[in-house]
């Protein structure tokens, strides 16, 4: 009889797993790109401006929300980022 109450929680567990992971490739994905770009406008002279400096901070906290698996959160921080960075190329 516990086994076929084990057999009926199982779908549900694994299901519970799997949306704690929602998000983690787009995360992942976000941040590399990111980063690559931050490292673009250091190249380019513009690390210097106040919206390469709140790119960099947003990328930190976005990393942090990576670490603790709150994929949502760190989604929303890097494409603030990045947003920032093209403000940073773009000399504002």
């Amino acid at each position: 009889m516990m086994s076929k109450k084990l057999v009926l929680l199982l779908p549900l567990l694994l299901s519970a797993c799997a949306a704690h992971t929602g998000g983690r490739d787009e995360c992942a994905a976000n941040l590399d790109s990111a980063w690559q770009e931050l490292d673009l406008a250091k190249a380019e002279g513009f690390a210097g401006t106040v919206s390469y400096t709140k790119a960099l901070g947003l990328l930190s906290l976005a990393k942090g929300q990576q670490q603790i698996e709150r994929y949502p959160s760190c989604i929303e921080k890097a494409k603030r980022a990045r947003f920032y960075i093209s403000e940073s190329r773009q000399g504002r």
